[in-house]
């Protein structure tokens, strides 16, 4: 699928990132080549996106198209065989550590309390311990995990550990929160539930959210605007708004005719394969 002409926010709001806002994330012109022993690979070719401080913005795709590599580039694990990638502003050469990061899987470590797994962050970045616990407790809570501190990974659902690591994503207030496909392999309820929660959490926070997703519907009731990427060597096919408020109740943001467009645009670009999510 060839890529097309995209006007970022910026370019949209007349040179001003989302009317006035700080961008946040700022990829430019990034593309990036891996050499095997057999070819060279492009897995991104070309991709510009800017994202403003406080935005929620989906990235969809077809499998092996870039998604994850764009948020590896965003976090710094990884760098861009040509273009930029800046943080507010500043060029990213290294891991970022105002970043947080939630993955398919938990990883939460089997011998800790959900507690304790949430404060391993604080541990690593040496936080106060007063305030780490403060702000355990409080995620806790906003996520619906009071009751459950010391409840070991075992003893939780597969959707309250994933609970427990956006909070350990979220403890030391990241102004940029990376998920990559956080919800995929829950059940179809339990992910419905998440994806209220992480509707209600992005606007108490105002954190700017970067998801990865293959679930279509999932991209236009969370996002703002959807980033739609092309086969490999992934680029930008389309950038496409989502015009709904932000506060989202499931049931009636799914019969509204402003995601029926969302989610129609988003299929007719990624073709017959995107009909199941």
């Amino acid at each position: 699928m060839p890529g097309k002409a995209v006007k970022t926010v910026s370019e949209r709001e007349g040179g001003t990132v989302a009317a006035g806002r700080e961008s946040a994330v700022s990829i430019e012109d990034v593309a990036v080549r891996f050499r095997s022993r057999k070819r060279d690979v492009t897995a991104l070719h070309d991709v510009s996106v800017d994202i403003a401080m406080g935005e929620f913005v989906a990235i969809v795709g077809p499998s092996g198209c870039g998604k994850s590599t764009l948020l590896k580039l965003v976090a710094g694990l990884l760098k861009p065989s040509s273009g930029a990638v800046r943080l507010r502003g500043e060029r990213v050469a290294g891991p970022r550590h105002d970043i947080g990061y939630v993955f398919q899987r938990a990883a939460l470590l089997e011998w800790r309390s959900a507690r304790r797994n949430i404060l391993l962050q604080a541990e690593m970045r040496k936080m106060p311990a007063d305030k780490a616990r403060a702000r355990t407790a409080e995620l806790m809570a906003m996520t619906g995990l009071t009751g459950f501190e010391d409840a070991l990974p075992h003893e939780l659902s597969g959707g309250m550990q994933q609970r427990v690591a956006l909070c350990r994503a979220l403890l030391h207030e990241p102004p940029v929160l990376l998920m990559d496909e956080p919800f995929g392999a829950l059940d179809a309820l339990t992910r419905e539930q998440l994806n209220i929660e992480m509707n209600r959490i992005w606007r108490e926070t105002g954190t700017t959210i970067l998801l990865v997703t293959h679930s279509v519907a999932e991209a236009a009731y969370l996002a703002n605007r959807v980033v739609v990427m092309s086969e490999r060597p992934g680029t930008v096919a389309e950038v496409i708004d989502v015009d709904l408020p932000a506060e989202r109740d499931y049931a009636a943001t799914m019969a509204r005719p402003e995601f029926a467009r969302v989610t129609n645009r988003v299929r007719d670009l990624l073709g017959a394969g995107a009909a199941a999510d």
